[in-house]
């Protein structure tokens, strides 16, 4: 099995955001073997409900880590749930560090500690850029985040790009 991380914006996202993902996720889809294949997502709420909610349509394995703020709220059955105690930032690292590569498909703060974690756990991380929210900004990294060059940062503008490059990689 492949793991993969999915960081995404917690709040209502734009239009053009919410169909980046379905975009995104249909393309994994197409050219991933789905069945070897395991979406992690930190919950189901603002976008990460919309990828979870595309990635059970097209019969994706999904993993969510809800903080111990959101452990009791509605999860769809399809997906396992792991209820770790931990608060936002705490799960964030336990999703990060379980994966065999982290996904940014847009978000914020948390988005972007996900995005150091990775990087110092040595985890390859895709990023969609150009969509409206404060992960652009890592862009300004370039293909490393310092000098020691522990893990490659890849960005795309296209999700079918980045879905294609992501199943190149793991299969």
């Amino acid at each position: 099995m492949r793991y993969i991380s999915i960081a995404a914006y917690s709040g209502e996202p734009s239009r053009k955001l919410i169909e980046y993902s379905r975009i995104f996720i249909r393309e994994l889809s197409r050219n991933c073997l789905k069945r070897n294949l395991v979406l992690m997502l930190g919950g189901y709420w603002g976008l990460m409900k919309y990828i979870v909610d595309y990635a059970i349509e097209e019969g994706f394995n999904i993993i969510l880590f809800p903080p111990l703020e959101k452990e009791n709220i509605a999860y769809p059955s399809e997906a396992i749930i792991i209820k770790t105690g931990l608060s936002y930032r705490g799960r964030s690292v336990i999703l990060v560090r379980t994966s065999d590569i982290l996904v940014v498909l847009g978000g914020e703060s948390g988005t972007i500690q996900e995005v150091i974690t990775a990087y110092t756990e040595g985890k390859e991380i895709y990023i969609l850029s150009k969509v409206g929210l404060s992960s652009d900004n890592l862009k300004r990294f370039g293909r490393y985040i310092d000098s020691r060059k522990i893990s490659k940062i890849n960005y795309f503008e296209d999700p079918i790009d980045m879905a294609q490059a992501i199943c190149k990689h793991i299969f």
